[in-house]
């Protein structure tokens, strides 16, 4: 369900470790959110559409425009 969180992630060099870090979680936890097996919090899914400076929509699968909502 969340293959583009992982095609991000590494389209932008990172390593699931840096993208925990970011989130303030474990390595483990995000693995299971790049794996689909648990539901990403709205917070979080915010800050990781504002660090891959895309939309949440994207990310959810949405939308395949990967550009940011206009402001």
């Amino acid at each position: 369900m969340y293959q583009r969180l992982r095609d991000l992630r590494e389209d932008n060099g990172k390593k699931q470790s840096e993208i925990a870090a970011l989130l303030n979680c474990t390595q483990q936890a995000y693995s299971t959110y790049e794996r689909g097996e648990r539901d990403i919090p709205s917070k979080v899914l915010i800050k990781l559409a504002d660090y891959y400076n895309t939309s949440v929509d994207y990310l959810l699968g949405r939308t395949n425009n990967p550009a940011p909502p206009a402001p």
